[in-house]
């Protein structure tokens, strides 16, 4: 009787092990973008001459992408480098699946683009970090780099 009664237990102590070693495996930034917001790719420095000219400015961006199944209101959100620069959403409504693409220069918003509005750059060449505050101020993602070079282009992706 022992055995039979020891058994499930056994069974169910060895499916619980096994489940958390799996849970344990996954890289952190798996289960961060399994679902909700976060950062898709980086452009950090954009290709040609750091000229400041609005067509340089905005060749600087970050895609935010809405990986759950519900559209997120993004107002109060807000997107942050290492030294403080700072924008914060408006009304904006990123849809089930889909992706923002937040530029530095100066432009006009529509679907699947906003403008920072900046007349100078946000992300530094040598190495930056991207942070994605939600409105109550905790962390919903973050995203860092090291320098540019001719091998990554510029471009980091944060998946």
């Amino acid at each position: 009787m022992r055995i039979r009664t020891a058994a499930p237990i056994a069974l169910a102590a060895a499916t619980a092990l096994a489940g958390s070693l799996l849970a344990t495996a996954a890289p952190a930034s798996a289960a961060r973008h399994q679902g909700g917001l976060h950062f898709g790719v980086v452009q950090y420095d954009g290709p040609g001459k750091d000229n400041r000219t609005t067509k340089s400015l905005n060749a600087e961006w970050v895609d935010i992408h809405n990986n759950s199944k519900k559209k997120v209101q993004l107002k109060g959100f807000t997107v942050k480098d290492r030294t403080g620069y700072t924008y914060t959403f408006g009304s904006y409504t990123i849809g089930a699946g889909k992706t923002v693409k937040l530029r530095t220069g100066k432009g006009k918003n529509v679907a699947g683009t906003v403008h920072w509005n900046r007349g100078s750059y946000v992300w530094n060449n040598t190495g930056d970090k991207a942070r994605l505050i939600k409105p109550n101020g905790k962390l919903q993602d973050s995203c860092s780099w090291k320098k540019s070079t001719q091998a990554n282009k510029g471009v980091r992706n944060c998946h």
